[in-house]
């Protein structure tokens, strides 16, 4: 549905509203006159005025919310283009064995994995691994996410 259409149907509600609110409020008024002996000094008729009042503004809060979706512009889309970032190929270069290993694993398991089970896979200890890591980080070619008690090594791109 357009804005102006909901405008529309927004307007048309509080219309309504308002005509429920004056029915509403002609009716108590009748039974306040028939059943209060004060005439027109009985408090019941101030406890009507105001919830007449305050009905009423809630529907031209309506009404005004409909004007304003009836006279606003339609809505703006934005395209976005997306961009796909080329992956830039790591150079193994200046690496020892364990290294490259741990950066080819990495990029068969697209590019994140979790500590223990790049440990398991290497057959390095929990130091080991630690080490290993840490010198990947230096090189800035990995870096580590904790996530709960684990850590997941990722590989920076």
């Amino acid at each position: 549905m357009k804005n102006k259409h909901v405008g529309f149907l927004i307007v048309g509600i509080s219309v309504i509203l308002g005509l429920i609110v004056t029915l509403f409020n002609v009716g108590m008024k009748k039974i306040v006159t028939q059943s209060c002996s004060h005439g027109s000094t009985c408090t019941m008729y101030d406890t009507i005025s105001s919830q007449t009042y305050l009905s009423i503004a809630i529907a031209g809060i309506i009404f005004v919310i409909g004007l304003f979706l009836i006279f606003a512009k339609e809505n703006v889309i934005i395209k976005t283009r997306t961009v796909k970032e080329k992956k830039k190929s790591i150079n193994l270069k200046g690496l020892d064995k364990t290294e490259q290993e741990v950066v080819k694993i990495l990029q068969a398991e697209n590019g994140a994995i979790f500590q223990k089970d790049l440990m398991e896979r290497l057959g390095i200890g929990k130091v080991g691994i630690t080490r290993l890591i840490d010198k990947l980080e230096a090189k800035q070619l990995v870096e580590r996410k904790r996530r709960g008690m684990n850590n997941i090594v990722v590989l920076k791109q």
